[in-house]
Formats: C-alpha cells, structure tokens, sequence
C-alpha cells in the first residue's frame, strides 16, 4: 500500500514539475513566437505594399466594410493592406491586397485557395497600378476561369472600397444580393422581406423581373432601376409616375390573370429536346427542354455526367422568347455550370429564330454552350408544330 502511495506522489511531483517547466518555456517563447509571426505578417504586407512603414492593425468593429474583409492595416504613409476571404471555384480563396495614399493598388497575392486551375496565383498582377474608378472596366476576368477570377477580382474592389471608407470616404459595400433585397422592402414593405422570382410567361411591356411576396401581399415590377410595388390586386402602392404607374399596372394585370395549360405532345412529333409545353390564355407557350451539354457529350479528356440541362423558355406565338432560364445543371464546376447563371441565360430573352446564337459563349465551355443554344432553338419549330404551321 505504501509503495503505491509513494508512486502516485512521485507521479504527481513529476507532472507538477514539467507543468512548471512548460509554463516557464511558453513564459520565455511566447513573446518570440509572436514576434516572429508579426515579422511574417508585416514581410507579407511589404510584398504588396513595398513602401510601407510601421503597420497598425485596423479594429474592423468601428467600421461597416465588405464582408469579405478579414484583417486590415494602416501605415504611416497613408497606405493600406487588407486581407479577405472569398470563393472562387473553392473555399477559402485568401487575398492580401495593397493600397498607396492615392487609392492605386501597389500590388495583390493569394495567400491560400483551394482551385483547380491556379490562375488565382498571377491574376493579382494585374491589379496593379489600378484604382476604385478603373478596376471595373480594367480588370478583366479570365475565360475558362470565370469564377477563380472573378471572386478575386471582387476581393480587389472590396480592397479598394476599404481604403476609401479607412481614409474617411463613403462606399456602398453591400452585396447584390442586399441591394436587391433592400430595394424589393422599400417597394413593398408589406412583403415582410421574403419574395420569390416568378418566370415570366407572358410578353410585358419594359420589365426585366417580376417578384412576388411570400405572404400574398402583392408583387414588385423591375423596370430598367426602377422597382414598383403593388398590392396583390395589382394596383400600384409605391411611388412611381403616372406612365410607370398604368404600365406597371398593365403588366400585373396579366401576371394575375395568367393561365397556363399543359399540352399533351402525344399527338405531336416534337423535337427530342422538348419535354413539356404548356400554353398561356394569351396564346404564349412555355417549353420545358434539355439540352446536351457537356454532361452528355463529354470530351476525349474528362467523362460526362451522363446529365442533360434542364432549361424552362416561354414563347410568343410568333416566336419571339420572353424568358429562358436554367433550372438543372451538372456541368463542369465553375466552366460549363456557368449556364446556371443569369448573365448566360438571360441572353436569350428577346432573342427570335434568326438571331438567337447572337449570344455571348461561356469561356471554355463551347461543348455546354453548343447543347444549349441547339435546345433552345428548338422552341421555334415547336411553336410552329403547335400552331399547326409546320
């Protein structure tokens, strides 16, 4: 019994003693540790701002900065290294960005990504010499690299944007997606914050988008930057000029009115990228397609999904589309799944049998955009077939 008491002592002595010792270590390296660290941080502020001289960290609280903003540091000079955090292709796309007194980007690095492609590597050399008033029109993305690209070249705006607002200037740093939110509110803020994007079947005049609020209370008209409210008799309750007025109202007196009738293909002998069609009481048609993109086609060098892209296209009856949009995809990840994304499909609007590839191809994905356009085109001859002219 002694001998094990005296073994539990000598184990309890022997932990206190290289607690003590660890302590007194962590006592005498700490202050080494962190010194070094601040030696890395500041090497890596200098590459990006070579000029600069004795960096603060920023406290980021005292500030409404774009979320992407992580860390931020002034210098004496006037000079600004911020540090953000995005997603490109991947999580967790790290870029440090330098800004001089003038507002001219002294140089940009990625600290840390997860992409494919590595494009994300060199792009920030090209930010160079640019400021909050060029780096829009200047700094171009990278086909084939869209989404690398172009989160990085948002993390440079949101850069500069930061400088602007840490040297006492005002910016707009929300998102587009609060812009949006914030602009269907103030049209209808009896929508209590929650819309949902209706698909337009019907031919309105100078509308680009319809949302309607969850809670029945009305619909919000999008024309050119103007949103109008209504109530969900589609009657005008926010502020808008009285041509703004009668047409918004004009356009929700179809929306409501809409009906949409599927037709049996049955007795049709439809284009094989014709899977549903439905007709409107206004004599409109709604196709539903699929389209053999690069998941059913492939290449020699990647294998195919085995996938189609499933595209929804309102017509008129003398075709003319109102409205295309991509609502399933499984194309390559940040290259052909571009087709999911508004500024592809939404080229198509407008767009008539004679004129419809007159659109902008996705970079790098020439297989997707090929399959695409050939479903789409198909929406004509169906009109055709359906109105019994064919």
């Amino acid at each position: 019994m002694m001998k094990h008491l005296k073994s539990v002592i000598s184990l309890t002595a022997i932990c206190g003693v290289v607690a003590v010792l660890l302590a007194m270590t962590n006592y005498i390296t700490a202050p080494v540790i962190e010194k070094n660290a601040q030696a890395a941080a500041s090497e890596a502020m200098l590459v990006v701002l070579p000029t600069g001289e004795d960096f603060q960290a920023v406290d980021l609280s005292a500030y409404e900065l774009p979320a992407t903003v992580t860390e931020a540091f002034t210098e004496k000079n006037g000079g600004v290294v911020v540090k953000l955090t995005t997603a490109g292709y991947g999580t967790g796309m790290v870029v440090m960005v330098g800004i001089d007194a003038s507002g001219t980007v002294t140089g940009a690095t990625c600290l840390a990504s997860n992409e494919t492609l590595s494009y994300e590597k060199t792009y920030g050399e090209k930010a160079i010499g640019l400021t909050a008033d060029t780096v829009e029109s200047d700094l171009e993305t990278i086909s084939g690299a869209t989404k690398t690209t172009g989160a990085y070249k948002g993390v440079v705006v949101d850069a500069l944007n930061t400088a602007i607002i840490l040297g006492g200037g005002s910016v707009d740093v929300r998102s587009e997606d609060q812009i949006l939110a914030d602009n269907l509110n103030a049209a209808l803020p009896a929508g209590e914050g929650e819309f949902e994007k209706l698909f337009i079947a019907e031919a309105l005049t100078d509308t680009s988008a319809v949302y309607k609020a969850v809670n029945g209370a009305g619909y919000v008209f999008v024309s050119g930057e103007s949103f109008v409210g209504t109530d969900a008799d589609g009657k005008v309750t926010s502020e808008a000029d009285e041509a703004l007025k009668a047409q918004t109202e004009s356009n929700a007196a179809l929306i409501i009115s809409s009906e949409i009738t599927e037709i049996d293909l049955s007795g049709y002998e439809m284009p094989k990228q014709i899977e549903k069609a439905y007709k409107t009481a206004t004599g409109n048609f709604v196709f539903e397609l699929k389209a053999a993109g690069f998941g059913i086609n492939g290449d020699e060098y990647y294998y195919p999904s085995g996938e189609h892209i499933k595209i929804k296209a309102s017509v008129t009856a003398d075709g003319t589309i109102i409205a295309c949009e991509t609502t399933y995809q499984s194309e390559s990840e940040g290259i052909g799944s571009q087709c999911a994304e508004a500024s592809f499909y939404s080229q198509f609007n407008g767009k008539t049998a004679d004129n419809y590839g007159d659109i902008e191809a996705i970079g790098g994905a020439t297989i997707t955009t090929n399959g695409y356009k050939t479903a789409v085109s198909k929406v004509f001859e169906a009109v055709e077939i359906l109105k019994g002219d064919a």
